[in-house]
């Protein structure tokens, strides 16, 4: 076994405590302090504490429901998860992250964020916590003897006030005239640069490992990168804390940033790229000058392989299965390419140090953790098995016979829900839950009447 991963870790040590009074002798008009606990969904939950309890929350943890991992996306108890009252409702126990303690450069009060992770009353990590299936995961890989460096890539909307009730439009977009996309223009970063620049400027105050931004290839969409962590539990916290922070200052300027996968039919979806390489005793396994080439095969024979009982992890929300429409921007089919922007997997162009796997098939909305789960799970698949990946595509791969991945949800669900290598890598308890919120959202989406239904049959 390698080093304990972070999330782990089952209460904080004298240093970290340490270290969480310093902040507040640092800050000693801090106001607020809130605790933030991502859900199944990666919904934000949390409370928010005096700036005085700092301590208190290093040295005895923060109480919360283990229900708080039973709800569906709009925060309702779904009973077949059997975590809420048959259960007595019980509380676990929720440890700081600590190196997420961080100002919020965007609150009118002095306040400060940190996320949690939930553990039962024996210390033990509570296995629906999203954050401990991750940890579990990269507990396999190094069984294996490789951890995995990790970096996301986000996109998102920007939107105008709405006004009178309407639905908001996204800023740039025109009600006349052929559609506006402006890809890579630095003229639509200019007009908004005061936000452009505060998001910049928090991400770097808080420890988040922002890269580039850029204008994408829709009226007020845009995509912000981040750079490469060693430690995939940081990487899926700089993409939760991103997404954020990206609201919160958007708020402060009148706009909403939103990242629902599929906002709009005519215009491109937004999409959580995630990059990965996988690193052993030497470095880059993909760069091995005699097996490098070989391992990189592999892992995406691996990922291609475990696509279709995966895509839960990918794509997690109704709306998301929209963007597996060909047109939308999203890849549709089970294949990969290199240097190709089509394929489900793409291998960058770049040298063999910086060599790696685009993985691109997740919405933006999706739960950074679990993303970074099924990824792994794949490449880690794909490696035991040593099985050889398809031909390379090299053209267009929304023509070719490959196979689809499904633009269905109830496809997805009980695809992951028969998979026993999916049970593994997320643990039966997150496997069973998941499984539940999930039919339980389609059943509500399906109760619903459409505009349109009643357009066409009222």
């Amino acid at each position: 076994m390698g080093p304990v991963a972070r999330s782990d870790f089952r209460a904080p040590d004298g240093d970290m405590i340490e270290a969480a009074e310093r902040f507040l002798a640092a800050h000693p008009d801090l106001d607020t302090v809130e605790v933030i606990l991502p859900d199944t969904n990666g919904v934000l939950r949390g409370k928010w504490l005096p700036g005085s309890a700092l301590t208190k929350i290093f040295e005895d943890g923060v109480a919360f429901p283990f229900s708080l991992f039973g709800l569906d996306v709009w925060g309702r108890e779904v009973e077949e998860t059997g975590l809420h009252i048959e259960t007595g409702d019980k509380d676990g126990l929720c440890w700081p992250v600590a190196e997420t303690l961080q100002l919020v450069p965007w609150a009118e009060r002095e306040t400060a964020q940190v996320l949690l992770s939930m553990f039962d009353r024996e210390g033990a990590p509570f296995m629906i916590d999203p954050r401990h299936v991750l940890a579990g995961l990269c507990g396999r890989l190094r069984d294996f003897g490789v951890t995995a460096t990790c970096a996301f890539e986000l996109e998102f909307y920007l939107f105008e006030e709405a006004v009178d009730g309407k639905q908001p439009r996204p800023v740039f977009s025109t009600q006349r005239g052929p559609a506006r996309q402006n890809m890579y223009a630095l003229s639509d970063l200019e007009a908004l640069m005061p936000l452009v620049d505060e998001i910049r400027r928090g991400a770097d105050e808080q420890n988040i490992a922002a890269d580039a931004a850029v204008s994408e290839a829709a009226p007020g969409q845009f995509e912000l990168n981040l750079h490469h962590r060693r430690d995939p539990l940081t990487a899926a916290d700089d993409a939760v804390l991103l997404r954020r922070l990206v609201t919160g200052v958007a708020r402060k300027h009148g706009m909403k940033a939103s990242f629902m996968a599929k906002p709009f039919v005519e215009w491109p979806g937004n999409g959580m790229h995630v990059h990965v390489s996988l690193e052993g005793a030497h470095g880059n396994i993909f760069a091995d000058p005699e097996e490098g080439e070989e391992r990189l095969g592999h892992a995406i024979a691996g990922l291609l392989e475990t696509m279709q009982e995966s895509q839960l992890l990918y794509i997690s929300t109704f709306n998301g299965f929209r963007r597996m429409q060909p047109g939308s921007y999203a890849p549709t089919s089970i294949t990969w390419g290199h240097d190709n922007r089509s394929v489900a997997l793409r291998v960058p162009p770049g040298g063999p140090n910086s060599r790696r796997i685009e993985h691109r098939i997740a919405g933006a909305d999706a739960n950074p953790y679990l993303v970074l789960t099924g990824v792994l799970a794949g490449m880690l698949e794909g490696l035991e098995k040593k099985k050889d990946p398809p031909r390379a595509i090299a053209g267009n791969a929304y023509e070719t016979r490959a196979r689809r991945l499904t633009p269905w949800m109830d496809e997805a669900i009980d695809a992951f829900e028969k998979s026993k290598r999916m049970k593994r890598a997320v643990g039966k308890e997150m496997h069973k839950t998941l499984t539940a919120i999930k039919r339980e959202e389609l059943t509500a989406f399906g109760r619903e009447i459409s505009t349109l239904e009643r357009e066409t049959y009222l």
